[in-house]
């Protein structure tokens, strides 16, 4: 149940509410004094106030107490009590940040419903801002896995303009993560804590897509039954995304055009204008200057869309990042049998990062997804892969072999990629080393993440080294040797 600090001068009243509210099972905490009531406060952190409006003689420290209790980290649910309950009082009361007020005399019942709501009501707020606190940590910058130089200038750019209202162009082929983008902007902003909307312009018809957008009247057209709000009107506050904005119509660009420009919108059927404080992040998969020139998208739409452009590189532009995705994909997978989590091989690792992914991240996850879902002994191998990999990985011929050779460290094709070490080194749009670390020869930098990943596997196989050299497929010398750092030959 909850803690409640309760307030009353009136010596008869605090004992009888404290006694009542007790036996519904809150830990109940009276005061008489005000000021001692006041000082309470921060020490105690109730979650719900109970408080005579009047007590002290003054009024002003019943107001206090609402302002002082809702001030908290986190606040107190407020009710207020008073003998001298008037619309004014009650209004002055809810300023302050109080959730209710009961009159003098009132009813046990009476008292017991508006306990019950408060506290329901202090729950639901309590686990709104866990949710959105979940949601912040899930589309922190953090969470968008890269860190090629170009992924590394669009942290840079998300950083810096996340803060603004300015209007956002995600560019991007599609699985590239525009969304995710458009989703770490919002909740990255002062917008946060207002709604996030996203919605697919090319998923709906015309006519279905402007009632969507925009809401309409009761009866404007067949099957409007009731009046509806749109999007725009739902993400008051915060941010709509407008995902392929490319594939609009020319009619539902104008209306769009208009909202950028007056920031108002007009309901199907209706004439009367609704203001709304929204922040339109759009994207597209396809360039719209090309689209322009076919006469099949406004310019001066265009130049009200892309304030700010963030063009997001495919997935084969930045092949280095895809240990670190696959790292980040695995993350939290155990296998069903062994109970351990789930490895990649190194053969396997090349096939991934030889091929051209044309689905971009979307395709690679789902590849480990039915990778994880195959593997037996919770090692993904080649034949685990889908079949469209091995293939392209196959047409590329020597190609493909020289770039591996100048992506992946030197191991057998059987043995354990180290997806410790999936963060490549590569540099920050600045020039410096990315993550701020010194850069390290290659060959120490590979030694180091060997000697890593033998003792990972060491520790995994309960300290048994030969079991250990045995999955990694070398012999025992080898294994001492490098554990040693001595890459001498015997």
């Amino acid at each position: 149940m909850a803690k409640v600090l309760l307030v009353d001068d009136d010596l008869t009243m605090l004992q009888m509410v404290a006694e009542l509210l007790r036996q519904e099972g809150h830990d109940v905490i009276p005061f008489s004094n005000g000021t001692a009531a006041l000082a309470a406060l921060t020490t105690h952190t109730p979650e719900l106030v109970i408080t005579d409006l009047y007590f002290d003689k003054t009024r002003a420290h019943g107001l206090e107490m609402v302002q002082k209790a809702r001030a908290l980290s986190p606040p107190a649910v407020v009710i207020v009590i008073t003998g001298f309950a008037t619309i004014e009082t009650a209004v002055e009361a809810m300023k302050y940040g109080a959730f209710d007020y009961l009159e003098k005399p009132f009813k046990v019942d009476e008292l017991k419903l508006c306990v019950q709501r408060a506290l329901s009501y202090n729950a639901a707020v309590s686990e709104t801002v866990y949710l959105r606190k979940q949601l912040k940590k899930k589309y922190e910058f953090s969470q968008i896995v890269g860190n090629a130089p170009s992924m590394q200038a669009v942290f840079k750019m998300i950083e810096r303009v996340a803060n603004t209202d300015s209007t956002i162009l995600v560019l991007g082929e599609s699985g590239t993560g525009k969304e995710l983008v458009a989703r770490a902007l919002h909740f990255n902003s002062r917008r946060q804590f207002a709604p996030f909307v996203p919605i697919n312009c090319s998923a709906l018809p015309e006519n279905l897509l402007e009632s969507e957008l925009f809401g309409h009247r009761r009866g404007s057209f067949t099957g409007a039954i009731s009046d509806k709000k749109g999007l725009f009107e739902e993400a008051d506050g915060g941010t709509i995304f407008l995902d392929e904005v490319g594939s609009m119509s020319a009619a539902l660009q104008s209306r769009l055009l208009r909202v950028l420009q007056e920031r108002e919108v007009r309901r199907v059927g209706e004439n009367t204008p609704i203001y709304v404080n929204v922040r339109v992040v759009a994207a597209s998969n396809e360039p719209l200057e090309t689209r322009i020139k076919e006469g099949t998208f406004r310019e001066d739409l265009y130049y009200r869309l892309n304030v700010i452009a963030i063009p997001l590189p495919s997935l084969r532009e930045r092949r280095e990042d895809i240990p670190l995705l696959v790292a980040h994909f695995l993350k939290g997978n155990v296998h069903s049998d062994t109970n351990r989590p789930v490895q990649v091989t190194r053969q396997a690792m090349g096939i991934l990062c030889a091929h051209d992914w044309p689905g971009n991240v979307r395709e690679l996850e789902n590849a480990i997804e039915r990778a994880v879902a195959l593997c037996e002994d919770g090692i993904i191998k080649a034949e685990d892969l889908p079949p469209r990999l091995l293939a392209s990985v196959k047409a590329a011929g020597p190609a493909a072999d020289a770039q591996l050779a100048a992506t992946l460290p030197e191991l057998p094709d059987s043995a354990l990629y180290p997806l410790h070490a999936a963060p490549a080194v590569g540099s920050a749009p600045d020039g410096e080393p990315a993550g701020g670390e010194p850069i390290v020869p290659m060959k120490q930098y590979l030694q180091k993440q060997e000697q890593i990943h033998l003792n990972q596997t060491i520790q995994q196989c309960g300290g048994n080294k030969e079991q250990a050299a045995m999955l990694l497929g070398i012999s025992m010398a080898t294994m001492y040797r490098r554990l040693s750092g001595d890459d001498k030959e015997a």
